[in-house]
């Protein structure tokens, strides 16, 4: 069967794509059970840490965006960390994270990790293959020891196809609202498909272990995939609905004496 056959074949296979209207509707059931999550994990004292992982354009910030847009920054914070500097190159390769880890009535997620030493750095050359073996046999020791401290850890790796990610990253190319979301490294890195593909299985082999599994996820349709997330990682933590008392808005008080300055104040203007 010939590339085009195989992709009228699997486009044919394919689920149809949501509607904005089912998509919204999933979503906001969702975000109900994301609120009771949050007040769970408050409550107990739980610890929560969730990793995205995926080549350039698989849709982890989307599917961050998703998860965190109707829940408080103050308990679920993201971590997106900017290269190390100068004195943390000099670090153990994971101490720069470790501080990062949530504690009580936190969650945690990171937009890309300490897996970058088994990705982007070794495709591209930023460390040497001593250091990639190096972490690669320490990561599954520590992630036992963070997960022994009582860190529920999940681990999600994005898998995006070659056809899409080209879409999503031309896209980029010719939106002035996402040209931001393209850098020298990305340009790079998409032409080292195969590079990607040998580097996220040797870490798949080195750290997807009983205690810390990998959770993969097909992430082409965006709305699928970001619904599917939702529900594994809200299926993967025991929470439970916390009790709350019903809310009623008290009475305003009585304006009394006071009255609006009549000094002049610097307005927006409305222009829309």
């Amino acid at each position: 069967m010939n590339a085009r056959k195989k992709a009228e074949k699997d486009k044919k296979s394919a689920p149809a794509r949501l509607s904005a209207k089912e998509y919204d509707r999933e979503l906001e059931r969702l975000h109900v059970e994301l609120v009771k999550l949050q007040e769970w994990v408050v409550r107990t004292g739980a610890k929560v840490c969730i990793l995205f992982e995926g080549r350039d354009g698989a849709g982890k910030g989307g599917t961050i965006k998703a998860i965190t847009e109707r829940v408080s920054p103050r308990v679920f914070r993201v971590v997106a960390l900017a290269a190390p500097s100068d004195r943390e190159k000099t670090q153990m390769y994971i101490q720069r994270y470790l501080p990062h880890l949530p504690a009580a009535g936190e969650v945690v997620i990171f937009d890309r990790s300490w897996y970058n030493r088994a990705g982007v750095e070794r495709v591209m050359g930023f460390c040497s293959e001593e250091d990639v073996d190096n972490f690669l046999k320490a990561v599954p020791l520590v992630e036992r020891a963070i997960i022994g401290s009582g860190v529920l850890l999940l681990k999600y790796w994005l898998e995006v196809s070659q056809e899409e990610q080209t879409r999503r990253l031309q896209a980029r190319i010719n939106d002035e609202r996402k040209i931001w979301k393209l850098s020298r490294l990305d340009l790079d890195s998409y032409s080292r498909w195969y590079d990607y593909s040998r580097a996220r299985d040797d870490m798949f082999e080195a750290s997807d272990t009983d205690v810390s599994p990998w959770h993969v996820a097909q992430s082409d349709d965006k709305k699928r995939v970001r619904l599917n997330i939702i529900r594994h990682l809200l299926a993967s933590i025991p929470y439970e609905s916390v009790p709350r008392p019903k809310v009623k808005l008290p009475k305003r008080q009585k304006p009394g004496d006071y009255r609006e300055p009549d000094r002049p104040v610097r307005q927006v203007p409305e222009l829309y």
